[in-house]
Order: structure tokens, then C-alpha cells, then sequence
């Protein structure tokens, strides 16, 4: 998600001796929905992320995601039908129990020629064979052909957007110009198909699927904070029909640069909640076998005075991509058990490989 964007980020900025300029995020801008479901050009970053829990026939549990993103590279659009001010991403992953561990696959193409796109006015990206469209009911086709696994999958709302923070705009560090536009849509109704991996390395049959999904939609120009080594962050389904977010933003030392949590009630109220209202604290640690980073893969958050405690559904959900763009992390499905309810949710862990390097501008 968006630690695979942000490697990519640090890399594009150091291409440039003079930062371009990218429109501001600002407070009082509210989310226009279904218009800002779109592409969003003028920002330097933004990401379709979908994550979820999924249940077979025969009733086992499988983790999912796919992110699209779109990076506007500072670069003029020219004559060419490739289009070098937008670069497109998009990454899967699939968590299975049976096969031990997480699988995924990414691809990373230039705008153009109609194979590679992040459209306005409604969600529509594309990159290559991967696809993700909005229809006019306001459901989700989600198509990704990945290397020994696939996506096919349909979202469908059962509620309105959650809109984060104050309208939409949500801070992610102490200086107001540290936040993002970000909407989420929780408890999504997901039916489709996968295609799971084998521990051969071929694919196995397409099997049918059922479960529940959470999609986030975020767009920024501003990286965090200088002082920020990585984050914790969670997103999550509650079974009695409410929606939990929360992520804390981590200094080198451990401690919070920010955190933030918002927790819709299944009736539709919702309470934010401030950084010192929100705290994740490590239950048990995970030692990747291939690259030896120790991982906090059962948490217990604080939310106001809730608490829930976050168990993986397998441990080994570590995704390495720098070959690629640099990025190292654990992302992964989860439940949720706690005086808060229970639920299902995707926790996201970057920066325990080693701290983000973000320079001061």
C-alpha cells in the first residue's frame, strides 16, 4: 500500500533540483462524493487500496489486496501518447493459510496508449490486464491476473463513505500540510473468485468466494513528517456492522509522531478520536526467515477507552519489493477481539526493516 508508494516517491524526488509544484492539501476542502471517487492529477500521490477477509465453500479464510496507485512524476505532458507526468502502479497480494504465506505481485507502467490510466469523475484504473472501475450503483469490478495467483472480484456497499477526518481532510503529522484528502468504504459486500496459489508454484483452479471488504481512497502532495521512521495502521470491519480506523505514525525512538482514529457506529454516528486517544502496543514479535526483520504482528489497541487485540490470520505476510521500489513491510489480514467487539480488518506495518528516510524540505 502506501509504503510501496512512498519508496517510489523518495526515489522520484531526488530526480529533481527543483521540487515541482503539486496542488496543496488545505482544511475546509470538503470530499465531493461520487466526483472525488475519480483520479485527482494535480496531487503528487494517491491510491485505491482494497483489503479484506474472503471465505471459500469449504469455508477457509482467505486475506486479499489490491492497490492501484497514481504518481505525478512533475514531468510535462508532451505529444507522445505516453504520458510522462502520471505514473501508474498496481499491487495484489493473497494470504493463504494452506499455502503458509502471503504471495503478490506488482506491476509499474507510464500513463498511456490506454493500457495504463487513473481516470477522473469515478474511479476507473487500469494497468495493463489489472482493472478496477466504479459502475453507476456503486459497485466495484476488480480484475488482477498475477503471477501464480488472480483477482476477480465485485464490491458492493452496504454503506455510505466514510469520510476521514474533518471532511476529508485527514492529518497524518504535527504541521497542518502533513495530511491527505482520505475517504474509506467499509463493509463492503465482496462475491467473485481467486485463483489461490500451490506449493508447486502453479496455479490452482479458480474457486468461488464470498466475504467482506474495506476500500481506501487517498490523495496528497506532502511526504510525513522529518522525523518519522514508519507507521502502524488498521482498517477494519466490525461484526456487528461498525468500521474501525486507526494508525500511528512512529518516531525512530517508537514513540508517536501522530495517531488518529475514527470509529463508525453501526447506527452511522461517528467519533474521531486524537493522538493521545490512540495507541498500538506489540503483544508478539515475527522474525521473517528471508529477511530477518522482526515484525509486531499481534497488537493490542487503544482506542479511547476501547480496546481490541490484533491476531494475524497466518504470520508469514511480509512484502518484499525491493528489487523493485524499495520497500520492505508486513501487511496482512487480522481479526479483531476486544471490549470494542470483533471483527476482521488489514494491519499494516512499515518502517521495522529500517527507518523511512525522508529528507526536510
Amino acid at each position: 500500500m502506501r509504503a510501496l508508494l512512498l519508496a517510489l516517491l523518495l526515489w522520484s524526488m531526488s530526480a529533481f533540483a527543483d521540487e515541482p509544484a503539486f496542488a496543496p492539501v488545505v482544511p475546509g476542502r470538503a470530499i465531493e462524493w461520487p466526483a472525488d471517487s475519480g483520479a485527482h492529477p494535480p496531487y503528487r500521490t494517491e491510491w485505491w487500496y482494497a483489503t479484506g477477509w474472503l471465505d471459500t465453500p469449504d469455508h477457509r479464510p482467505l486475506g486479499f489486496q489490491i492497490t492501484f496507485f497514481r504518481s505525478n512524476t512533475g514531468k510535462q505532458a508532451g505529444a507522445s501518447a505516453f504520458d510522462p507526468s502520471q505514473l501508474i502502479i498496481a499491487h495484489a497480494a493473497l494470504s493463504d493459510p494452506e499455502y503458509g504465506r502471503l504471495v503478490h505481485d506488482q506491476n509499474v507502467a507510464r500513463q498511456g496508449f490506454g493500457l495504463a490510466y487513473a481516470k477522473p469523475g469515478n474511479t476507473d484504473v487500469k494497468l495493463d490486464a489489472w482493472r478496477m472501475t466504479r459502475a453507476a450503483d456503486g459497485s466495484y469490478a476488480v480484475v488482477a491476473d498475477a503471477a501464480g495467483f488472480a483477482l476477480h472480484l465485485t464490491f458492493t456497499p452496504t454503506q455510505p463513505p466514510m469520510i476521514q477526518g474533518d471532511r476529508g481532510y485527514s492529518q497524518k503529522g504535527p504541521s497542518p500540510e502533513q495530511a491527505s484528502y482520505y475517504y474509506s468504504e467499509p463493509q463492503l459486500k465482496v462475491t467473485g473468485s481467486v485463483v489461490r496459489p500451490s506449493a508447486s508454484g502453479k496455479a490452482n483452479a479458480s474457486v468461488e468466494v464470498t466475504g467482506r471488504a474495506w476500500l481506501d481512497h487517498e490523495w496528497s502532495s506532502t511526504l510525513l513528517s522529518s522525523d518519522a521512521a514508519g507507521w502502524d495502521w488498521l482498517g477494519a470491519n466490525l461484526d456487528d456492522g461498525a468500521a474501525l480506523m486507526a494508525f500511528k505514525v512512529r518516531a525512530r525512538d517508537g514513540h508517536a509522531v501522530w495517531a488518529h482514529a475514527a470509529l463508525r457506529e453501526r447506527d452511522g454516528r461517528t467519533r474521531q478520536f486524537g493522538p493521545g486517544e490512540v495507541e498500538f502496543a506489540p503483544e508478539r514479535e515475527w522474525r521473517s526467515p528471508r529477511t530477518n526483520t522482526v515484525y509486531p504482528v499481534a497488537m493490542n489497541v487503544r482506542v479511547g477507552g476501547m480496546h481490541w487485540r490484533l491476531s494475524p490470520l497466518i504470520d508469514d505476510q511480509e512484502l518484499d519489493s525491493r528489487d523493485s521500489t524499495g520497500a520492505l513491510y508486513w501487511e496482512g489480514a487480522v481479526t479483531l477481539d476486544g471490549d470494542g467487539g470483533k471483527g476482521r480488518g488489514y494491519l499494516e506495518l512499515t518502517g521495522y526493516a529500517k527507518a523511512i528516510a525522508i529528507e526536510k524540505r
